[in-house]
């Protein structure tokens, strides 16, 4: 072992400037937070970390240095978002000790001595437990808990998942009432036939492409070529809004969790499985209730027209991402991902695999109704491309992240690590699903309608002035594509990634621009979407799994009836279908959107802790392993290495780089020794082995056996 290392981060010294105070969210991150105020995204000062915790509604002053990058101080906690820790029992004295899981919590949390909760729940040294907070940790003094439930022994089988979902509050099952309420509903085509509004479709050839494990089917396509060369494009999306009535348990209970969250060995549904996989599901060959958006565009895949209406629909295929593929003929061409994961129909879902018809019955089935499987899959392709195009000239912009999944058995033990690839099946739901949503918003923001839209603002101009400013120090863009890029050119971040993938360099400008983005949000008023280049923009088609799209619509359906039926007629319909007026539904919209894009943040943080558990959970077994990888980023706490065999990330700590002092260049991304004037660069080739892991905490750490530099 080598003596205590030590880092410097490289920086200009420089007089700080106060600005007056913001209110903004804290954002935790593994080495460091940020608050999310009005005015932008900032890093908050290392002092400050102490106080606060995920969620956290703080006062902030701004500091700004020479350099231009501001950083925020906490001048106060307005509001407090966790009211329970988890973490690790211990002795401490008198005292009983809470050593947090989340190893972004910087303070640990104490059981004052006349608190027996710890012998009430038959608490021992080293139990994991679900603790109250009684008081909060400040800058002087450490926070206090109560232990409210004993999750078990360190080493017991599950915990891991089990300390996750205690942490984001997450449970299993469904309430009482809303199970009941939803059991309590059918199917009933007929009765839902004699709305004036609805079409019936179900003479007209339509199909669902999924993921191979997919249990619920929430959109499916139809698709024929226009005399005039153009298409007519179908989406069909399952009629959520026609069976959950407003104010119902079923509707609050869904309100409350906001989406269905994905776990690595689990699913916790937004709907109860009687509706998710049951009445509201596109299962091939059943007749379903459906919101339909037929859009028509021309040759080159430009948007002429839209008509919406409920339907009644019949999936006559249910394809698999893999089946579309092979009959397409090739796979992984699909681009890039659209910014924020915005498309409905291409969710993975870790659930037992349900399969379905072998593809050659399903080819059969579509020519025994007049349709070349190929050939229709072949046109969704081709118009996928031109709309992938029109997104891009328009200032889209898409980013190649790598997502690692691990495959579980039957007792949650993962038996392989995966990544989710983007192929030409992801690609033409994508890209149908997203022109469903924009023709959708933009007719709701015509009309100045309040609903739920997706808002993506464009990137603070400090973000972007840092991230621009490694990718110059890197060589991956000159000064020119710099200036660029600093004041939100979609056009020259675009370049940017492509200059990257193309030198080798595609992982860390993909990094370093998505940090530079501001997180998506639902409001109730339209504000565009920078990523996706759209002027409006919402969240239409996966009304199972998000409360959002639900509420989209029911505000469509009140839109159709007003226009169809009369304003008068439209208030009564939408009382009967959705148990709701216009006034009573915005009235409430921007709490429920704030509470949405809460909800999404937690469940998209309660997947990923879940993923980081079961990798490491799976290198356990292959402790001293070694395998090539590639450095992908840096910081104070060492170089993170993404290992070619799984795509698993893991740390190499800074106190294992050697027997010297490291300064860390933030803007350039280097490591250099302090002795030897060794550099050590994002993208270096390396060798590393897996030298521990922590199970509970989802951590894998590696070791350093060899490198290759990269040329600077």
């Amino acid at each position: 072992m080598g003596r205590q290392r030590r880092h410097r981060t490289h920086r200009a010294s420089a007089r700080s400037v106060r600005r007056p105070s913001l209110t903004g969210t804290v954002v935790l991150r593994e080495h460091g937070a940020l608050v999310e105020t009005a005015e932008g995204a900032y890093r908050l000062a290392n002092r400050s970390l102490r106080e606060v915790m995920g969620g956290d509604t703080v006062a902030v002053s701004l500091h700004r240095g020479q350099r231009g990058e501001r950083r925020a101080v906490v001048e106060g906690v307005l509001e407090r978002a966790a009211t329970t820790v988890v973490g690790t029992y211990g002795a401490a004295g008198p005292l009983g000790a809470i050593r947090p899981l989340d190893s972004r919590l910087r303070a640990d949390f104490f059981v004052l001595p006349q608190d027996g909760s710890a012998a009430t729940h038959r608490v021992g040294e080293g139990d994991v437990v679900l603790a109250r907070i009684v008081s909060y940790p400040s800058r002087y003094e450490s926070g206090v808990v109560t232990i409210e439930r004993r999750l078990g022994g360190a080493d017991a089988p599950g915990l891991g998942i089990q300390c996750i979902m205690a942490r984001y509050d997450l449970a299993e099952g469904y309430p009482e009432p809303a199970r009941r309420e939803a059991e309590a509903l059918a199917l009933d085509i007929e009765t839902a036939r004699t709305d004036p509004l609805r079409r019936d479709l179900r003479d007209r050839f339509v199909l669902t492409v999924d993921p191979q494990d997919a249990r619920d089917f929430d959109d499916a396509i139809s698709l024929t070529r226009a005399q005039d060369g153009g298409y007519e494009l179908g989406v069909h999306i399952a009629d959520v809004s026609h069976y959950v009535g407003w104010g119902t348990s079923l509707d609050l209970e869904a309100r409350r969790r906001g989406t269905s969250v994905y776990l690595a060995d689990r699913v916790l549904p937004m709907l109860p499985e009687h509706l998710s996989n049951g009445l509201c599901s596109l299962v091939a060959g059943q007749d379903r209730l459906a919101m339909t958006v037929d859009v028509t565009l021309d040759a080159g895949g430009r948007v002429r027209g839209a008509h919406m209406y409920p339907s009644v629909i019949r999936s006559r295929v249910r394809l698999s991402y893999d089946q579309a593929d092979a009959l397409l003929g090739h796979a992984g061409a699909g681009g890039g991902a659209a910014a924020d994961g915005e498309a409905g129909g291409v969710e993975a879902s870790p659930a037992t695999p349900v399969g379905g018809a072998p593809l050659a019955d399903n080819v059969s089935r579509a020519a025994a109704e007049g349709v070349d499987l190929a050939a229709f899959l072949a046109t969704a392709h081709e118009l996928a491309q031109k709309r992938q195009k029109i997104r891009h000239a328009r200032g889209a912009i898409d980013f190649d992240t790598v997502e690692v999944h691990a495959l579980v058995d039957a007792e949650g033990t993962p038996t392989a690590l995966v990544t989710r690839e983007r192929t030409d099946a992801t690609g033409l739901i994508e890209e149908a699903m997203l022109i469903a949503n924009e023709c959708v918003a933009a007719r709701l923001a015509a009309l100045d309608r309040p609903a739920a839209y997706r808002v993506h603002e464009p990137p603070a101009p400090d973000h972007l002035h840092a991230a621009a400013e490694t990718l110059a120090e890197l060589g991956i863009v000159d000064r020119v594509l710099m200036r660029r890029i600093e004041v939100g050119d979609q056009a020259a971040i675009r370049s940017a990634l492509a200059r990257a993938e193309a030198a080798g360099s595609g992982e860390i400008a993909n990094a370093l621009l998505l940090r530079a983005m501001q997180r998506a949000l639902y409001k109730p008023a339209n504000e565009g979407h920078y990523a996706l280049g759209a002027p409006a923009y919402c969240h239409f088609t996966s009304p199972i799994r998000r409360y959002p799209d639900l509420i989209v619509h029911r505000v469509l359906k009140q839109v159709l009836a007003e226009e169809h039926l009369g304003r008068r007629a439209a208030r009564d319909r939408a009382g009967h279908l959705t148990g709701t007026g216009r006034e009573a539904l915005e009235r409430v919209l921007p709490q429920l959107c704030r509470s949405a894009s809460d909800r999404e943040r937690i469940a998209d943080a309660a997947a990923h802790a879940s993923q980081k558990v079961k990798v490491a959970q799976y290198y356990a077994a292959r402790i001293g392993e070694r395998a090539a990888g590639r450095i992908v980023w840096m910081d104070q706490m060492g170089l993170f290495v993404r290992l070619d065999d799984t795509q698993a990330e893991g740390l190499v700590r800074m106190g294992a780089l050697g027997d010297e002092w490291f300064d860390f260049d933030e803007r350039a991304l280097t490591l250099t020794g302090a002795s030897t004037g060794r550099v050590v660069r994002v993208g270096d080739r390396v060798v590393a082995e897996v030298a521990g892991v922590n199970v509970l905490r989802g951590h894998l750490d590696l070791r350093l056996v060899h490198r290759t530099p990269v040329l600077p």
